[in-house]
């Protein structure tokens, strides 16, 4: 059965985080409403693309714009079945919108499906969920879920960790192990 679910992305989300799930929810039939604060349907925001190649943190490059399908301001999250948190560098403003960290936890309040990757721990920490969880994020982020009273799932480039409805992933080559058991939470069943 087709899910309706939130995704909330903003200016220099990470390109694959926020492209490749989104995508792949919709090919497997879900409505995916994304949204970012202050823009409408039809806006974009720009992403950005970070790669692992060799320094002692991960590069960025401009990414594409993506195209949001839904207004921020008519979000309720009750008339949703789960919420998208793509990383990079949006999360570290989108948790400064008290409309976003409501969004949020109306989400871990009702127990409803959230996967979050990379920097979208930031966002799980500012909204206060993470007490008494495990959660997994981009190592730089592991700070940020072990004050906000979590654990911080230490597991590999490509895995992913879920903890109840928490769904969580380092960053995005665990694309397949991330929405894979994004998609066991949601209830989705995929048949050959």
């Amino acid at each position: 059965m087709s899910k309706r679910l939130l995704m909330l992305v903003g200016d220099y989300a990470e390109d694959y985080e926020t492209m490749v799930p989104f995508q792949i929810l919709l090919a497997v039939g879900h409505t995916v409403h994304a949204v970012c604060p202050d823009k409408k349907a039809g806006d974009t925001v720009a992403t950005a693309i970070h790669d692992f190649e060799g320094g002692q943190t991960y590069t960025e490059k401009r990414g594409h714009n993506f195209t949001l399908n839904y207004d921020f301001d008519r979000v309720e999250p009750a008339s949703y079945d789960g919420l998208v948190i793509p990383g990079g560098r949006a999360p570290e403003y989108l948790r400064l919108n008290e409309k976003v960290l409501d969004i949020v936890r109306a989400f871990d309040q009702a127990k409803k499906p959230i996967a979050a990757v990379c920097h979208g721990a930031q966002l799980l920490a500012a909204a206060g969920i993470l007490k008494g969880r495990t959660c997994s994020a981009y190592p730089a982020c592991a700070p940020e879920v072990r004050l906000a009273g979590g654990t911080y799932a230490e597991i590999g480039i490509d895995q992913a960790y879920t903890d109840g409805n928490l769904v969580t992933a380092p960053a995005w080559p665990a694309h397949p192990a991330w929405m894979s058991q994004f998609l066991a939470v949601l209830g989705t069943k995929i048949v050959p």
